[in-house]
């Protein structure tokens, strides 16, 4: 990691204050191009117009008026789910940084569509909390394979075992381990012969 963190500078993580935003924008942003999930971010702030795209607003919308954003039916239903358990306090967003990460995640993961995986983004990006390491995410794992010599993309255990010295700073390592894939995605366009 000391090359890593040599090559790539100093940690400069911000942290986005709008936690609903966030949720929303994750559940958006699955399993979709990033294109794809900034064209629809923009046309439902378009269609929110001066209001804001709160738990109250995306409360009123029907699943039709979700979906003319460009949302999947399902997608639609869980930004629905998720407006519906912050506006009626099922899950609360204002003090859920007093709980513990595994109580965060277990208190958000009862909404449709947010799974681990996107409780952990909430806890690094939003919360700030320094000692999460997503194990699941593709980017941490390619960048493992990559910076370990890895012939594959490590298993769950294989990436635990090698994130174990990283505690209690994991969020920081998984952080430099997602820059060094723009790194190396730099060195491959300059190699190639393209500008960057």
């Amino acid at each position: 990691m000391r090359a890593v963190i040599d090559a790539v500078g100093p940690f400069t993580l911000c942290l986005e204050r709008d936690r609903f935003g966030m949720l929303v924008r994750s559940i958006i942003s699955q399993q979709i191009s990033t294109s794809a999930a900034r064209s629809i971010r923009r046309r439902l702030h378009e269609l929110a117009g001066p209001e804001s795209v709160t738990p109250a607003w995306l409360s009123d919308l029907t699943v039709d008026q979700l979906r003319s954003v460009g949302l999947s039916p399902q997608k639609a239903n869980y930004i629905a789910d998720l407006a519906r358990k912050v506006s009626d306090g099922t899950v609360e967003l204002r003090q859920i940084g007093r709980l513990s990460d595994e109580r965060i995640v277990t208190h958000l993961t009862q909404v449709k569509g947010i799974g681990r995986w996107t409780a952990q983004m909430f806890l690094i990006f939003s919360l700030g909390r320094l000692d999460v390491f997503p194990h699941d995410d593709l980017g941490v794992r390619t960048a493992i394979r990559n910076r370990y010599g890895l012939a594959d993309l490590p298993d769950k255990q294989t990436a635990i075992t090698i994130a174990a010295p990283w505690r209690p700073f994991a969020s920081v390592a998984s952080w430099y381990c997602w820059r060094t894939l723009d790194l190396d995605r730099k060195t491959e366009m300059v190699t190639r012969g393209y500008p960057t």
